[in-house]
């Protein structure tokens, strides 16, 4: 394994982003993904059930490139939903995204999400070169 030196992705408030936060950082060979909502490229929330979850995903897939990461390398998530139902169809998502051992994943509700999301998922993977 090649030593990853602690890389921010490019996007803070100097760089014109309005967060002040890294979408993702790698440090000690790991990639921490903040929390991609279920919007689209644009920064609308993207309408449906299975569409919001997909959104979010490949949200948090875009962050993880930015320092180097892969969705296969992806060992924890967690899962910020507005409807609990979301459940059974995020498991599907899963089933079809991750091949076993698939990561560990924690399912919560919250009240609102930003924008008008209904998903956000932040995660964790082990950069293994």
């Amino acid at each position: 394994m090649t030593a990853q030196p602690d890389t921010p992705a490019d996007r803070s408030p100097a760089a014109g982003d309005p967060h002040p936060y890294s979408p993702a950082y790698a440090a000690g060979g790991f990639a921490f993904v903040s929390g991609a909502l279920s919007v689209d490229a644009a920064g609308n929330a993207v309408p449906g059930r299975t569409e919001a979850l997909d959104a979010a995903v490949e949200r948090m897939t875009e962050r993880l490139a930015t320092v180097g990461g892969r969705r296969d390398q992806v060992v924890k998530l967690t899962y910020f939903v507005t409807d609990l139902s979301l459940r059974e169809e995020a498991n599907r998502q899963f089933e079809r995204l991750f091949t076993a051992p698939r990561p560990a994943r924690t399912f919560l509700e919250v009240s609102a999400l930003p924008y008008g999301a209904t998903v956000e998922i932040d995660c964790i993977a082990h950069l293994d070169g």
